[in-house]
């Protein structure tokens, strides 16, 4: 590690002094987004709400989608290995895919609006909680499974009560984890044109308003922090 950060300082030619000559202004934009314009918090609170429904909504969708495609992607469940093999590289393909171009792709192919930053998260979300969701599937106990074989239960049967409640409260689990992050993406997101409070974050940052940057990060950390507190208590019913 230490051999890999010493060439990679090589190869961009990355120059400490300058990032410290430049820690003026750095300070100097701090100290300004300390005083956060208080009088700006009435038009920032609709967008901020717009920012958690698209995350509420992009989290419903992906997640939906990903519980019957986990399902097909797991060896255990499905036994065509090229028929797993299929999925499991699209969905490959879906997870290369960052927040912010799939964010610009919506962008040009829907327009502007929080309709576009939903759809990315959803993508987002599916591609998330599929991987994460049928590599639990694929670990699970495969005693019941046999059992119901056995004595010739059908596919979905299998499913509904061999697979399923043994994984159920992961599944949910990932959905909450989602979520937490799509919070934080929405508003990156919109930055790019996606909805939301990112657009009026842009908006302040373009026209130097770093009280009002202070106040839209101050107000998106609470939301944040009292979301992931909710999610982290909710986790942990579920392991109980």
């Amino acid at each position: 590690m230490i051999l890999g950060f010493i060439y990679s300082v090589m190869i961009t030619q990355l120059d400490f002094t300058q990032l410290f000559a430049n820690l003026g202004d750095f300070t100097e934009i701090l100290v300004k987004m300390c005083s956060p314009d208080w009088g700006y918090l009435d038009k920032i609170t609709n967008p901020l709400l717009e920012t958690i429904k698209m995350s509420i909504l992009g989290t419903l969708i992906g997640s939906v989608i990903a519980f019957p495609y986990a399902l097909l992607v797991s060896q255990n469940i499905v036994k065509n290995k090229i028929v797993t093999g299929v999925f499991r590289f699209i969905l490959n393909i879906i997870r290369t895919i960052p927040n912010l171009l799939l964010g610009a792709i919506f962008v040009a192919i829907i327009g502007i609006g929080a309709v576009t930053g939903v759809f990315a998260l959803a993508v987002f979300t599916f591609g998330m909680v599929s991987k994460l969701f049928y590599e639990a599937i694929e670990t699970i106990d495969e005693g019941p499974i046999e059992a119901l074989t056995a004595v010739g239960a059908s596919k979905m049967q299998i499913i509904r009560y061999g697979v399923l409640p043994q994984v159920m409260s992961y599944y949910i689990s990932y959905v909450l984890y989602a979520f937490e992050i799509n919070v934080r993406s929405s508003t990156i997101l919109g930055y790019i044109g996606a909805g939301g409070i990112g657009l009026f974050l842009e908006r302040s940052l373009s026209m130097y308003r770093y009280d009002r940057v202070g106040l839209i990060v101050l107000v998106t950390f609470i939301v944040i922090l009292v979301i992931d507190e909710i999610s982290n208590r909710s986790r942990e019913a579920l392991t109980k």
